[in-house]
């Protein structure tokens, strides 16, 4: 899995409410059927932490990374919400060009 999908399933993930990294990963494999690896799933919540698209719901919890509970900042729920948007359209052309949704 390319690590913008891992980054685009977090924050889909996210988008019900902060969670942990054992719960976003559950969140992930509800919608997908597949867990991320751990350096998959930790690496995706690093570098969306780096960009300022999620942070740490409770600054006092545990500093260790599978404790720790994320949710979305708001620039996160904007990234999501484009990105989302895009997806939904190319999804449209693709679908209406295999005949599979209407024109």
């Amino acid at each position: 899995m390319h690590s913008n999908d891992a980054q685009m399933l977090v924050l889909t993930v996210l988008a019900d409410g902060a969670l942990h990294g054992y719960a976003i990963n559950a969140g992930i494999e509800e919608l997908t059927g597949r867990r991320l690896g751990p350096g998959s799933l930790y690496g995706a919540l690093a570098r969306l932490e780096g960009r300022g698209l999620i942070r740490p719901a409770d600054e006092t919890a545990a500093s260790q990374e599978r404790q720790r509970t994320m949710q979305l900042t708001d620039a996160g729920r904007e990234a999501l919400r484009v990105e989302l948007e895009q997806m939904a359209r190319v999804a449209r052309v693709g679908l209406r060009a295999l005949g599979i949704a209407p024109a």
